[in-house]
């Protein structure tokens, strides 16, 4: 919006020659050639003082007659002479002004390629934000679930421990069903989930490591998570309508939007090309000098300027309607890939949406099977110690128990997940609107 005000700017400095400027006029001769000057009969009147002809002075007519004078020819010699014009110490001030009055769009082209540029890199900042909040989201979840798997995983083990050392008493001292095949087949899986566990303690570490890390802490450092388990929080979305309201709030939308008007603002820069620039320009100056003869009079010391610029293209060789053209094709591509946008926002948005759903029906069956995977795990452990079911049945039912947990677990953090990439995609507004309702 600055050009569109007038510049004002000044200007000062100080100047020392070396030695006073000055003129050097050379050594000239002048002849005067000989003439006779011809003096006409002419009548004056002389005025006698008082005291000399009478009491009062008198005037008295004197009759002068005609008279030729003559004078012989001259040589004059002028010999080399230096004239100072000013003083070597000099300072100089002024003040200049300029204002555009008339640009054929100019102004207003680079204007708005500048107010889209802000509101691009705001959309680019407030897209950073939105990212790296989705990914401190996600890994504070995932940190949350790696806890829980390997808490489940140590369960587990306990359980399988406590299993084989039934399983050894009744091989040992039982009535002889539980044999020891038994024994060893329980023993294979207690060392198998061992190992296992052992690395679902790394998968915590790193995931607490890798939370601190995008936080900007560390690598020494690590985050535990205050959330014991993972909160499911079912949401309500309607697709028409989110897919509508995220053209107002999406980052990516946004960027492209000041991306056309940026690219209009340079088909109106380069169709400036086409029109006359006019300009009225002032300067008010002063010289301040210790000489004030020569070129430093007082009238040569200070003034001021005042004028209109008007340039007007003719010819360019048909370069600005080329360079009108090429902005013209460039502001047309960002419109198709505007089209384009539009699209994929909405299919993007329909694929998050429908894997949230997905994901709210998976919740509620991995709910139950969990559910039922403990009754049954719990009923096969007791009857196991009546000698009533095999024992590869109670090694299944412990474990068919952790994976239906897991699996549990994994539906609540892909839940929490999606949520957090919709928020990313549809922006922070939209999604505390739909928290909100």
């Amino acid at each position: 919006m600055a050009g569109y005000w007038p510049q004002i700017g000044f200007r000062g400095s100080f100047q020392r020659m070396d030695q006073a400027p000055d003129f050097l006029f050379p050594a000239s001769n002048f002849s005067v050639p000989a003439q006779n000057t011809t003096v006409p009969a002419s009548v004056a009147l002389i005025t006698v003082p008082a005291g000399v002809l009478g009491p009062t002075a008198v005037q008295l007519p004197v009759s002068i007659p005609s008279q030729t004078v003559s004078t012989a020819a001259q040589q004059l010699s002028i010999p080399p002479q230096e004239v100072t014009v000013m003083d070597r110490d000099s300072l100089i001030g002024s003040i200049n002004a300029t204002w555009l009055i008339f640009d054929g769009g100019l102004r207003h082209g680079y204007a708005e390629q500048a107010s889209a540029g802000l509101d691009a890199a705001r959309a680019a900042s407030r897209r950073t934000d939105l990212e790296i909040a989705d990914s401190v989201k996600r890994l504070y979840y995932g940190a949350v679930l790696a806890r829980q798997l390997h808490t489940l995983g140590t369960d587990t083990l306990a359980r399988m421990e406590a299993t084989l050392n039934l399983t050894e008493t009744m091989y040992k001292e039982g009535s002889g069903r539980v044999k020891k095949t038994d024994f060893l087949d329980n023993k294979v899986m207690v060392e198998s989930l061992r190992a296992m566990v052992a690395l679902l303690e790394k998968n915590e570490a790193m995931a607490q490591a890798a939370l601190a890390n995008t936080m900007g802490l560390s690598w020494r450092e690590s985050v535990v998570p205050a959330d014991q388990e993972i909160a499911y929080r079912p949401l309500a979305t309607n697709l028409d309508e989110l897919v509508g309201t995220a053209y107002q709030f999406s980052p990516d939308w946004a960027r492209l939007e000041a991306g056309v008007r940026a690219a209009e603002g340079v088909v109106s820069v380069a169709r400036s090309g086409h029109y006359p620039k006019i300009a009225l320009t002032g300067e008010v100056h002063r010289w301040w000098n210790d000489y004030n003869a020569g070129i430093a009079t007082d009238r040569n010391k200070e003034g001021w300027i005042g004028g209109i610029g008007i340039e007007i293209p003719l010819f360019d060789g048909f370069l600005t309607r080329h360079k009108v053209r090429a902005a013209q094709a460039k502001a047309g591509e960002l419109g198709e890939q505007k089209i384009l946008l539009r699209e994929g926002i909405g299919l993007q948005i329909k694929d998050l949406v429908l894997n949230l759903n997905a994901a709210q029906q998976a919740y509620q069956a991995t709910f139950d099977a969990m559910k039922a995977a403990e009754e049954n795990r719990d009923l096969n452990t007791r009857a196991y110690q009546n000698e009533l079911v095999e024992t590869e049945k109670v090694i299944r039912a412990q474990l068919v128990e952790a994976l239906m947990k897991a699996q549990h677990y994994k539906t609540c953090y892909d839940h929490v997940a999606l949520q957090s990439q919709l928020a990313t995609v549809v922006g922070a507004e939209v999604w505390k609107q739909l928290e909100g309702k």
